[in-house]
């Protein structure tokens, strides 16, 4: 069985609840897959980490890039990272960063995947109503995708 790589910067590593804390605060994370020709391919994505079942979910079109490589090896990652701070009287920016590994499938339930992504809607739309609306128009053409997190990793980075 394959093993993850131990943090090199340990004294770096921030604890899984800060992790957890991150993926459910923030906005947007890269999502890493293994492109055309072996190249890693990343893109930036909208996502709803859903602490009841411990999973991260994606939504987008069904066809393109992404969805190819996925189906060529389910394998990926995912990092995320808060805003940062400044300590008083410091000039470097201290920022706390989430790498996710895990295997991505599709979503085939209609049901699951409408709630996913009606709950991934919420994070970001104002009021249930358009994210039902935004749901009604988008629905048929519509992909949702499901991360299982095998391995996840979190450490706060001061720029100096």
């Amino acid at each position: 069985m394959f093993s993850f790589r131990p943090m090199r910067r340990f004294r770096q590593q921030v604890s899984a609840e800060k992790c957890a804390e991150i993926l459910k605060r923030e906005w947007r994370g890269v999502l890493a897959v293994l492109g055309d020709g072996g190249y890693p391919y990343t893109v930036p994505l909208d996502f709803f980490y859903d602490e009841g079942d411990g999973k991260i979910y994606f939504h987008g079109a069904k066809e393109g890039h992404k969805l190819d490589a996925i189906e060529k090896c389910d394998k990926a990652s995912f990092c995320v990272m808060d805003a940062g701070f400044k300590k008083d009287g410091d000039w470097a920016l201290n920022i706390t960063s989430v790498v996710v590994f895990g295997r991505l499938r599709r979503v085939t339930d209609p049901e699951k995947t409408r709630e996913k992504v009606c709950k991934l809607g919420r994070k970001y739309h104002p009021t249930d109503e358009s994210v039902e609306k935004e749901w009604e128009n988008a629905k048929s053409r519509v992909l949702c995708l499901e991360m299982s997190i095998e391995h996840m990793t979190g450490k706060l980075v001061n720029e100096k």
